[in-house]
């Protein structure tokens, strides 16, 4: 009997050729993206001009607002599936990529505006000021002075954020069912189960082939996310 734990004795590439050659496997890549991009992008932009508003403006509850951020990243996703599910099925956003987008952007905002803001409150007020005597608007101030200043916690939250929502298994497989719609992971993960079988070494081949974007995407943004996670430490 050979050993389980040992070396294979005839490597081969074969199940990444079988996995490759599914002729779906191209729809979920897209969809995967699509549904990755879309979630990311629409939650950046809520949360970066909610992060700005945090941390140089005045108004009324700013800090408690900003207060409950703090408990909302940790409750988990699977304890709102059923209200999710009921809300998405009365406004027919179930087996529709718009439905998951929503969500993956309301679950990452907290943590998202959590970061952003710690971030934007070490930029020095000095520099906002000098704008405002220049005539900025707070808008002008925003995408002129900001934006370009928190490069690092920008790249930092786009790469946490699009890792958790392209790995992400649960909502995907609840709120997407038809064939059509599904994404890597899920479609890999659910097409290799039969009822009595399962193809491990297929299995493991898809995804290993799924975690490649995912590791080029660490190795290009890898110095920004450093710099982005400690920046929030410096004040």
């Amino acid at each position: 009997m050979g050993n389980v734990m040992g070396l294979p004795h005839n490597p081969t590439l074969q199940n990444y050729i079988n996995i490759l050659q599914r002729s779906n496997l191209t729809t979920m890549f897209l969809n995967s993206i699509i549904l990755t991009a879309c979630s990311v992008f629409l939650c950046t932009i809520i949360a970066v001009i909610t992060a700005y508003a945090f941390a140089n403006l005045e108004f009324y509850g700013r800090d408690f607002l900003f207060n409950l951020i703090t408990p909302l990243m940790v409750i988990p996703p699977i304890v709102m599936i059923i209200p999710l599910f009921v809300f998405m099925s009365k406004v027919n956003l179930v087996n529709n990529l718009w439905g998951p987008i929503v969500i993956y952007s309301g679950l990452m905002l907290p943590f998202t505006i959590y970061l952003l803001r710690n971030f934007f409150i070490t930029i020095p007020n000095e520099i906002q000021e000098a704008a405002e005597i220049d005539g900025c608007s707070t808008f002008q101030i925003l995408i002129k002075i900001y934006f370009p200043l928190s490069r690092p916690a920008l790249v930092t939250v786009i790469i946490v954020n699009t890792v958790w929502v392209w790995n992400e298994l649960l909502i995907a497989l609840v709120f997407l069912q038809k064939e059509e719609l599904r994404t890597l992971i899920v479609g890999i993960t659910t097409s290799l189960q039969k009822r009595f079988t399962l193809d491990v070494p297929l299995l493991m081949a898809g995804l290993a082939i799924a975690t490649i974007p995912m590791i080029l995407l660490y190795l290009v943004g890898q110095n920004a996310l450093v710099r982005g996670l400690v920046s929030g430490y410096e004040k």
